[in-house]
């Protein structure tokens, strides 16, 4: 997406998930027919032009974007541009479509590329695609603790208030909540309020 077309569109949305589908402009051009400049320049404008929530996913697909030089170089730019508070989904990759010559993603690929995010200093990464009860849950960067626990697309238990502060910490964490100003009031099964009361 380039220059125009991010205006006119980011300036419609108040969340976007972003794929950064790998860090090297040779995987970008050889696997997606684009370029990766593109993509780094719109997540820069979402971070610093607007007010956008968004999150960042990349699809990790063995043998082309999943080798930890790759990684680190990914997670390093990511927290000196975008800071340490974006979220940053790494997917299972399956064989489909024109890639069914791939394997599917070990899930130990996913473990280790969270692993590499972490140590570059990022506060919220998570697997997908895949079970994974760490992988998917949101710690809080100050105290440590368990906030939303997931499996898979399961919330499992609730610990932010609607302030975005963890019930359990001394600072409140990067978060939309309920009285966030989006425009539109989230669904029942984004903000579990049963359950979040049942844990208070």
């Amino acid at each position: 997406m380039h220059d125009q077309a991010r205006r006119e569109f980011y300036a419609k949305m108040d969340a976007a998930n972003v794929d950064l589908k790998g860090f090297t402009e040779d995987f970008y051009f050889k696997l997606t027919g684009a370029h990766l400049q593109p993509v780094l320049d719109s997540l820069i404008y979402l971070k610093r032009e607007t007010k956008v929530w968004f999150e960042i996913t990349t699809l990790l697909i063995p043998g082309h974007n999943d080798s930890d030089a790759e990684l680190e170089a990914e997670c390093r730019w990511i927290m000196a541009e975008l800071g340490p508070d974006v979220p940053l989904h790494f997917s299972a990759f399956h064989p489909d479509w024109k890639m069914t010559d791939v394997p599917p993603t070990p899930p130990e690929t996913l473990t280790r590329a969270r692993d590499i995010a972490v140590r570059a200093g990022l506060h919220y990464v998570y697997t997908g695609n895949v079970h994974d009860i760490e992988g998917g849950t949101t710690y809080c960067p100050h105290c440590h603790n368990a906030l939303i626990v997931r499996d898979w697309y399961r919330i499992l238990n609730y610990r932010i208030g609607d302030d975005g502060g963890a019930w359990s910490a001394a600072g409140a964490v990067a978060a939309v909540t309920r009285n966030s100003t989006l425009k539109k009031a989230f669904g029942p099964r984004r903000i579990p309020v049963r359950l979040a009361q049942q844990n208070r």
